[in-house]
C-alpha cells in the first residue's frame, strides 16, 4: 500500500477552486508553496496596527506608488500570499489585469502577533525566494519593527535575507523605495504592548 501524499496546488488550480465556489471571497486563506493555508485570526493589536498604517502610508506615498492591503501577490507558480500591506509600482490599470508580481513589489509588510514565527520563517523564506528586496515585520510581540533586505539563496537552497535590522518603536524609518519618506513608528506602536 502506498503512503498518502499531500496534494499541492498550482496558482491556476487555486484560482479554479475559487471560480467553482470552493473558496469564498471572505475565506482567510492564502496559497503558500502549493498548500492552502488558513490565516490566523487577527487580534485587537493587529487591527489597530492595520488602521494606523492605513492612516499613515497613503499620506506618505501620495501618488508615488500603489498601496495594497491583504491582497494577493503572485510570487511563484505555487504561491500567492496575501500580505498585510504591499507597496507596489503604479500601473495604469491598477492591477485589474493581474495581481502584482515580484518585479512590481517595492516593499512587503506583515503585522505579526500570533503569526510571528510563520512570518519570520515561512513567509520570509518565500519573499526572499521571490527576490523581494525589502520585507518588514511589525513585531507586536516584542514591540519593534524588523527590517529585512538583501535576499539570498544559500548552498543548501534555503532562502533568507542577508541583513536584519531592528528599529525601535520610538524611531522613524525611511521607506527603502522612497528614502525621502519617513514613517514615524511612534504613531504605529503607541499603546501597543507585546
Amino acid at each position: 500500500m502506498n503512503a498518502p501524499t499531500l496534494k499541492r496546488f498550482t496558482l491556476a488550480e487555486y484560482h479554479r477552486l475559487a471560480e467553482l465556489g470552493f473558496l469564498g471571497e471572505d475565506d482567510r486563506i492564502e496559497l503558500i508553496q502549493g498548500q492552502i493555508i488558513k490565516m490566523s485570526a487577527k487580534g485587537t493589536a493587529h487591527e489597530v496596527c492595520i488602521t494606523r498604517l492605513l492612516r499613515e502610508l497613503p499620506r506618505l506615498l501620495g501618488d508615488r506608488a500603489t498601496l495594497r492591503s491583504q491582497s494577493p501577490l503572485i510570487l511563484l507558480p505555487d504561491s500567492a500570499p496575501e500580505a498585510d500591506f504591499a507597496i507596489v509600482q503604479n500601473r495604469a490599470d491598477d492591477y485589474l489585469s493581474s495581481h502584482p508580481e515580484p518585479a512590481d513589489v517595492l516593499l512587503v509588510i506583515e503585522i505579526s502577533d500570533s503569526s510571528l514565527s510563520y512570518d519570520q520563517e515561512v513567509k520570509l523564506s518565500l519573499y526572499a525566494e521571490a527576490r523581494i528586496s525589502d520585507y518588514w515585520i511589525f513585531n507586536l510581540v516584542e514591540n519593534h519593527l524588523e527590517v529585512y533586505s538583501e535576499p539570498y539563496q544559500d548552498l543548501q537552497n534555503k532562502f533568507g535575507y542577508g541583513i536584519k535590522r531592528i528599529v525601535l518603536p520610538n524611531r522613524a524609518i525611511a521607506l527603502s523605495c522612497f528614502p525621502d519618506l519617513l514613517l514615524d513608528l511612534s504613531k504605529i506602536f503607541a499603546g501597543i504592548r507585546g
